[in-house]
């Protein structure tokens, strides 16, 4: 099955939707998404405006890229300690 990536716009609308008293089961038919999926947003984007969702994105791309950039740093370290050992 084809995974659809929603927007932080669309999430804070259908969590509104669900706040505004629309049943879950209905909020997930109607979005074509599992009522799991609902659950799962509510609990990391629950109470959120739009603006404070997309810095959260940006957040945690930032850090994927930092985290990304620690292991290559880590390695290459790892590799040059190998090296100098065995030479010496």
């Amino acid at each position: 099955m084809k995974r659809v990536r929603f927007t932080e716009e669309q999430i804070i609308a259908i969590l509104k939707e669900h706040e505004a008293g629309g049943k879950t089961a209905d909020l997930a038919r109607k979005h074509g998404i599992s009522e799991a999926t609902i659950y799962n947003w509510k609990a990391k984007f629950g109470g959120m405006d739009v603006s404070e969702a997309k810095r959260l994105r940006a957040l945690e791309e930032e850090n994927a890229k930092l985290k990304k950039l620690l292991a290559e740093q880590m390695l290459d370290t790892a590799a040059l300690r190998e090296l100098f050992s065995k030479k010496w």
